[in-house]
């Protein structure tokens, strides 16, 4: 059984508070430390690293729990090993969003086509911003902000199609 099976079997940290709902929660986000380095604040015992974001209507404030505590806390183990895999394949895919083959638009700028999007990336204001535009033509957004590379503004595209498709999921 794992350690955080074992952590919510024996009631570790807030499993066994009156008070803390242990169902009925919602997860709202998930992301990557990029290396196991905070506490599950549901069981209070497990070092992770891909954070779970949950929430529920009667407690007040999110936690931040691990894969299996948050599994348990919304009634579905899947959905949440499922979540994980997910963020843990966009990992790698990240990993290697740099060294892709990106074509070079009309006007001399970096693009590519990934998961459903076309992400261009231009100079402007003396950095670089990236336009991530729907390939359905559905929608298209404009960085807000300059970055001081290219290869920081297309991590950052990256990082907002990850965004958006963890929401289409939701």
């Amino acid at each position: 059984m794992p350690a955080e099976e074992e952590f919510i079997r024996h009631q570790r940290g807030k499993w066994s508070m009156t008070g803390v709902p242990h169902k009925g929660w919602t997860c709202v986000d998930i992301e990557d430390l990029g290396e196991p380095q905070t506490e599950c604040e549901m069981c209070e015992s497990q070092t992770i690293r891909y954070v779970h974001h949950m929430e529920h209507p009667d407690y007040s404030g999110g936690l931040t729990v691990g894969c299996v505590c948050a599994g348990h806390m919304e009634g579905s183990l899947v959905a949440a090993r499922e979540r994980e895999a997910t963020m843990r394949s966009r990992t790698g895919k990240r990993a290697r969003w740099l060294s892709r083959v990106w074509k070079t638009s009309a006007k001399g700028n970096p693009t590519i086509k990934a998961d459903g999007f076309r992400v261009t990336v231009y100079e402007r204001g003396g950095g670089y911003a990236a336009t991530i535009a729907a390939v359905d033509g559905s929608r298209v957004q404009h960085a807000r902000r300059n970055f001081p590379t290219v290869s920081r503004a297309k991590l950052a595209a990256f990082d907002h199609i990850t965004r958006l498709l963890s929401q289409a999921h939701q």
